[in-house]
């Protein structure tokens, strides 16, 4: 009957379902006069994360190319062959290839035509990703189940122009402090100057990645300067205006605390956080939760984990503030399954596959529903980074040109020739880094 159905409805459905698919179409997150409710759709034939067949067209014998990210492979391969399962009318050849989330618009924008039918990304690719024309939006038939389905800031950033873009996957894209809780205790873990003293004390190094802009602005936002989207031309970063003696000040307190605890404050790619605990030469260190499984495995019952620790400027404690976003499922403008590509981005977006990558890796869920299961409430990384979002400044409009200067100014401030009395070199270093990251350096 299913296919019979699908026959008689497919040249109605799937017209009205996917128009705007291409870039230039406009789509909807307004609901059609009747209520919807988190899990519901008022969209015809849309039920959880599972559609009638006709959203699929005449499409069959469907060859789609998936990115995910290395940890998340195999849990997703595992997830695609349930998704055939839920359509074993259908023909699938579905491959999935490791691409991380970091480089997916890069490879997207490289060619697009060659690129992934469904990946993964971070919010803050979502801009030239359509500005690019490579990102189809959400299928207008699933608008509202997915609008009501996660939670209202992960639709909000993966919106533009009205526009929904992207299907919500996590909410939890930032970072926070992860620690051996043999080396540095609960109480240690509330400051940095604690964090580093136990550290040191026990032969430990402390780790965080300051050669990368995504941890290295902590440097700078705890000083209090503050990212605020883009500007009209829709390109320069938009600073909101900020006290510069403080921020300086800040940076300073840093490059003592750098300098004070030399061998110990150490800047590594964020992978050697988890290695670092394996081996033993890590104490503590500054991860996210994609790393949860593996930060675990390495720790064992020594595993601790708090938002990140708060740094004394003459006399006051501040806490870090760090970057928070997002990530999200994209469908290819290019794919030449369009309707399937969107089928599949909205099975792994939804709230069975969000809770089976919250169990199994750690992830924290867009979904509403597994927002409140015990396993996001009771998970003391989600917890830490959750407190830290409050914390932090939103990782949505980030400008391409913000990144390398964010690395070099932590890149400077960890150097052994860096000089953390000199103001007047301090203040050139911020203002230099701002001028940069607006591009009129």
């Amino acid at each position: 009957m299913k296919k019979i159905l699908a026959i008689l409805m497919a040249g109605v459905l799937t017209a009205t379902a996917f128009a705007g698919c291409g870039g230039g179409g406009e789509s909807s997150n307004t609901n059609s006069g009747s209520s919807s409710k988190s899990g519901e759709s008022s969209a015809t034939g849309v039920n959880a994360s599972t559609v009638d067949y006709a959203y699929f067209g005449e499409e069959d014998n469907v060859k789609l190319k998936v990115w995910a990210p290395d940890a998340a492979v195999n849990l997703v391969k595992k997830q695609i062959e349930d998704f055939k399962k839920a359509y074993s009318e259908k023909k699938f050849d579905i491959t999935v290839v490791a691409q991380g989330e970091k480089d997916a618009a890069t490879q997207m924008l490289n060619d697009a035509s060659a690129a992934a039918d469904v990946f993964s990304f971070p919010s803050d690719q979502l801009n030239k990703l359509v500005d690019a024309g490579v990102i189809a939006p959400v299928a207008k038939g699933f608008t509202d189940y997915v609008t009501t389905s996660n939670s209202e800031d992960t639709v909000k950033a993966g919106t533009i122009s009205d526009t929904l873009y992207a299907y919500p996957e996590t909410n939890d894209n930032g970072y926070y402090m992860v620690y051996d809780n043999t080396v540095v205790t609960e109480e240690d873990a509330k400051t940095l100057e604690g964090t580093l003293a136990a550290c040191k004390k026990a032969g430990k190094k402390f780790i965080i990645d300051a050669g990368d802009g995504f941890y290295a602005c902590t440097f700078a936002f705890t000083g209090g300067v503050k990212i605020d989207g883009l500007e009209e031309d829709g390109i320069t970063q938009k600073f909101v205006d900020y006290d510069e003696d403080e921020a300086v000040k800040t940076l300073q307190a840093f490059a003592k605390l750098i300098k004070e605890y030399k061998g110990t404050f150490t800047s590594l790619n964020v992978k050697n956080v988890a290695s670092g605990f394996k081996n033993g030469t890590c104490g503590a260190g500054v991860d996210g939760s994609w790393d949860t499984k593996v930060n675990k495995d390495s720790l064992g019952d020594k595993f601790g984990a708090a938002k990140l620790p708060t740094i004394n400027v003459d006399g006051e404690d501040k806490q870090l503030i760090s970057m928070f976003g997002y990530k999200y499922i994209g469908v290819n403008g290019s794919s030449k399954f369009p309707n399937s590509a969107q089928i599949l981005a909205l099975y792994l977006s939804g709230e069975e596959c969000q809770k089976q990558r919250t169990e199994e890796l750690g992830w924290g869920p867009s979904n509403a529903n597994v927002q409140k299961d015990k396993v996001v409430t009771e998970s003391p990384v989600l917890t830490a980074i959750k407190d830290q979002s409050q914390n932090s400044c939103t990782q949505v409009n980030i400008a391409s040109t913000f990144w390398d200067p964010m690395a070099n100014l932590g890149n400077k401030l960890v150097a052994d020739e860096w000089k953390p009395d000199d103001a007047d070199a301090t203040r050139k270093l911020l203002q230099d880094t701002i001028k940069n990251v607006r591009d009129e350096g």
